[in-house]
């Protein structure tokens, strides 16, 4: 059962990596519940090697994954959904050869509404995929494939939701609405890490921050604090 005092995501001395490679040195951070948390740094830091550890993907050579509580190093997948752990990759983390609709049928697995009520909440949220709701997802433009994708956290109601790098390849303007969704999100009630390498836009809707370089935690506060340990090339991105 959910332990209520408990933070949404915490993680302890954890190391991890690949093979005999260590890429994670002993990282400590916690994430409160209904709050937004932005992991910054630049490539080969680390950071989206610690949201696989967190979702499951990456098993930790050593420390402690707790999401809402529960102590989840090495559990099944499923145990990570029930757990209300929802994780959306980058790359989209939608299906291409299938619809919209599709894709939304797919999301009312980890959803405790019907099919017509995912749609309604997919469909408020981004009203361009229900323009889109007969097409493949592989050929939507990089936003709508994002925003889809963001999508099944909005009708999963996570407790909390691992966001990585929604940014790339996108025009600021998208970037800055997907960004009001993760304000919303977090609004909601649901507790967000999010990896972004440009740091403008995730400052901006950021309750807390940390700056990550060779596997450590370098800086770690609020987005004023570790805005000035964030070099000119992180902050000049989509904002």
């Amino acid at each position: 059962m959910p332990d209520t005092e408990a933070p949404a995501l915490e993680v302890w001395n954890l190391h991890a990596g690949y093979g005999a490679i260590e890429v994670l040195h002993g990282v400590d951070l916690t994430v409160p519940k209904g709050s937004v948390f932005a992991l910054m740094g630049p490539n080969g830091a680390g950071k989206t090697t610690l949201l696989n550890v967190c979702a499951g993907i990456v098993p930790a050579a050593k420390g402690c994954v707790h999401v809402d509580g529960m102590h989840v190093n090495g559990v099944a997948p499923e145990v990570f959904a029930r757990a209300g752990l929802c994780s959306i990759p980058e790359g989209r983390g939608t299906f291409p050869n299938l619809t919209v609709r599709e894709n939304l049928r797919v999301f009312t697995h980890a959803s405790p509404h019907s099919l017509e009520e995912v749609e309604e909440i997919a469909f408020a949220r981004f009203p361009r995929l229900r323009d889109r709701s007969s097409q493949l997802a592989g050929t939507l433009s990089g936003g709508e494939r994002q925003m889809l994708a963001m999508a099944r956290a909005f009708v999963s109601e996570p407790a909390v939701l691992l966001l990585d790098e929604i940014s790339m390849g996108l025009a600021p303007i998208i970037v800055g609405d997907l960004y009001d969704q993760v304000q919303q999100l977090a609004a909601d009630g649901i507790a967000i890490l999010l990896v972004e390498q440009f740091a403008a836009a995730a400052l901006r809707v950021a309750d807390y921050a940390a700056v990550m370089r060779h596997g450590r935690i370098e800086v770690l506060g609020e987005p004023a604090d570790v805005a000035g340990a964030l070099s000119g090339s992180y902050l000049g991105a989509p904002a």
